[in-house]
């Protein structure tokens, strides 16, 4: 490619026969298409001409008035919806032999130019869609004429301010978009078309031109419709350059009007029609160099190979800096093998290279250590020290049970009775609730693992991989499948190791606590915390235990006590009457009372009666038995919780109770610290160093 290159370029002379710049721009020509079948478009950027113009500004009958022959979609809405890049090739063939030919159809020459445009038609459609869509998917046609000169356009999809069909509600910034990324390379050339009868300072293709080529060094202007200007003015201001300056200038032409089009008003007539219009305005005499399509062809084409030229040199030199490197590139690849046995050994060496590679990396026996950053093995064990284990290290096993949470377990699990001892049920209760936390860090260490050692696996390919990309997205994929089945049976197993803490709680294991210096360490901390408080309030503490049993025999007392009719005194009614005195002054006392009351009602009934008697008869009976009225008994709340203040049972209860917790805690917490790692390291890592190699083997080789 190179070598077809001339290392020095002919002078250029307008008067010479042949076209100017012939075999620069047929070289560009043949760069392209090889540029466009190896897709390396986007590494360098070739010479050529982009046309720009907003739509229905006269871009396609431009360029076909440059060909000479009718081969574009045409219509009122918008027709070009692709790029199309149209490759002029000027022939010595006889005048009426015209062709074109499809880069997507090599070797199909169409004679007939309305075949080119159903096939243009056909080609947009099929990328684009049938309803107005816009792709930036190139089209590639070359015509090959004696009428034309060497020019290479690219004809882009005209700016349109309002989406159509089925064109995306920001149309006009895609095609922006599209345009913008031809025009903006310093190599390209811009056509850009304004219709005369629109105001210039508003052109959208000379607004753009501005903006990718601000010293207008590129941008040549073209001046379309001038035959429909309103009457009495013209487009000189325009082609001179006085209003928008270009340097290198305008040039003016008349487009075949929709009627022309309609009626098969052929390009030649057009054109003897267009050199009549100049013909007869006075005021274009003087810019002939500047008018008509003859002299757009001739000046595209003097331009085109000019700028050739001018950037032959560094492209000479991207070119060769990319054949050496491509060139190096090969021959890195090795030789190519055809036998069967030489390639199945070549595959073997590449699978053995890799494996090696694998396990080197993850055992920091790499040959290429970085001084920058931990990678491979080391990775893994910073997951376990610095993530894994102090994680589980900073948890609090009490951290989300208050107090109350806990003194409400003790009495949810004593039952109906009140507990000499705190039961080990709550303990068990919450001590599991503590242990099924450390499930999903475990989980979450052993994805890490994974994830990292699928970047270990990334990083450690080999060169020779690189000959054969189908076999490294195989070797990928094998490795992928394999390191998700060990995940799958490491996640069971850290699952069931935790099932196994859960199930059996283990209280005689040599480093748990106890219940005994559990509860003597929790009542030396609640004597601690006696002494701080004030000699008021730790009466408060110490007698609230009696407190609440002589409240509840009162209430008891209140309840239980019945006269011979059922009547229930109501607690704190009695108190005022005088039969609640005559009865609390009997040799029993309100104790009494209340005990008898409770097993003996007769006997209690009888004392009352007594007591009654004795009083003067003055005052009845009855009035004795009215005394007593109902008692009330409030309903249970349908939630019960426990009551803000506590004893000091209760209180050692919920020490012993955390005491415990954290003892046991910390002894599962060291035992998961222990084996998941183990766990991890068997079946992820060392599974994966040691049967890699079988697995490549048995997916891949066999």
């Amino acid at each position: 490619m190179a070598e077809d290159i001339p290392s020095s370029s002919p002078p250029i002379a307008a008067s010479d026969t042949a076209p100017l710049g012939s075999s620069v721009i047929s070289l560009v020509n043949r760069l392209q298409d090889i540029f466009a079948r190896v897709g390396s478009q986007s590494t360098i950027d070739l010479p050529q001409v982009a046309v720009v113009g907003s739509q229905s500004s006269g871009k396609s009958s431009v360029l076909e008035a440059l060909v000479g022959r009718d081969f574009l979609p045409r219509g009122n809405e918008i027709c070009t919806r692709r790029p199309l890049v149209l490759q002029l090739v000027q022939t010595k063939a006889p005048e009426h032999d015209e062709y074109g030919e499809f880069l997507h159809f090599p070797g199909r020459k169409f004679h007939d130019f309305s075949e080119i445009r159903r096939e243009i038609q056909i080609e947009t459609d099929r990328e684009a869609g049938g309803n107005k869509g816009v792709s930036d998917k190139q089209i590639r046609l070359k015509i090959f004429s004696p009428n034309v000169l060497d020019i290479t356009l690219v004809d882009l999809p005209g700016i349109t301010k309002v989406p159509v069909g089925d064109q995306p509600s920001d149309i006009e910034a895609r095609i922006r978009t599209m345009i913008m990324s031809y025009i903006k390379t310093p190599t390209c050339l811009i056509l850009a078309v304004t219709p005369a009868n629109s105001d210039l300072a508003n052109s959208d293709a000379l607004q753009m031109a501005g903006i990718a080529d601000p010293d207008g060094n590129r941008t040549i202007g073209v001046i379309t419709k001038l035959d429909i200007m309103d009457r009495g003015t013209d487009a000189r201001n325009l082609l001179l350059g006085k209003v928008i300056p270009l340097r290198l200038g305008y040039v003016g032409v008349v487009n075949r009007c929709q009627e022309d089009i309609q009626m098969n008003r052929s390009i030649k007539d057009a054109l003897a029609a267009e050199e009549k219009f100049f013909c007869s305005r006075s005021v274009y005499n003087s810019l002939a160099d500047s008018c008509g399509i003859p002299q757009l062809a001739k000046r595209l084409n003097q331009i085109l190979a000019q700028h050739i030229m001018a950037v032959l040199p560094g492209l000479r030199a991207r070119i060769s800096t990319s054949l050496v490197a491509v060139a190096k590139e090969y021959a890195s690849y090795g030789e190519i093998t055809e036998s069967k046995a030489g390639q199945a050994a070549l595959l073997l060496n590449i699978l053995s290279k890799y494996c090696e590679a694998f396990s080197s990396m993850v055992e920091g026996n790499n040959e290429e250590i970085s001084t920058s950053e931990l990678f491979g093995g080391a990775r893994i064990h910073y997951i376990f020290q610095s993530i894994f284990f102090r994680s589980l290290e900073e948890v609090d096993p009490c951290e989300d049970l208050t107090d109350d949470d806990i003194r409400t377990a003790i009495q949810n699990a004593t039952g109906p009775k009140s507990a000499v001892f705190a039961p080990s049920v709550p303990f068990k209760v919450l001590v599991r609730r503590q242990i099924s936390r450390l499930l999903d860090p475990s989980l979450q260490c052993a994805r890490f693992i994974y994830d990292e050692l699928i970047k270990i696996s990334h990083r450690c390919m080999v060169i020779e991989l690189q000959r054969f990309p189908f076999l490294w997205k195989r070797m990928d994929e094998a490795l992928g499948n394999f390191l998700r089945e060990g995940l799958e049976a490491l996640e069971n197993m850290i699952a069931h190791l935790i099932a196994m803490e859960l199930n059996y709680i283990n209280t005689s294991h040599h480093n748990f606590i106890g219940g005994s210096k559990a509860l003597e360490i929790a009542s030396q901390q609640t004597k601690s915390s006696m002494v701080s408080i004030p000699v008021s309030r730790q009466k408060e503490v110490l007698e609230s235990d009696k407190g609440s049993v002589s409240e509840r025999s009162v209430k008891s007392r209140a309840i239980l006590a019945r006269q011979a009719n059922g009547v229930v005194t109501e607690p704190g009614v009695h108190a005022a009457s005088d039969a609640e005195k005559v009865v609390s002054s009997g040799n029993t006392g309100g104790s009494s009372w209340g005990i008898s009351s409770i097993f003996g009602g007769g006997d209690s009934h009888t004392i009352v009666k007594e007591n009654v008697a004795s009083k003067p008869h003055t005052e009845p009976v009855h009035s004795v038995e009215q005394s007593f009225s109902m008692i009330h008994l409030r309903e249970p709340p349908p939630v019960l919780r426990s009551s803000e203040s506590y004893s000091e049972t209760e209180a050692i209860d919920i020490t012993v109770t955390k005491l415990l917790l954290r003892s046991y805690y910390d002894i599962v917490r060291k035992n998961v610290e222990d084996l998941v790692p183990k766990a991890i390291m068997y079946f992820l890592v060392d599974k994966a160093k040691g049967e890699l190699h079988n697995v490549f083997i048995k997916k891949l080789y066999r």
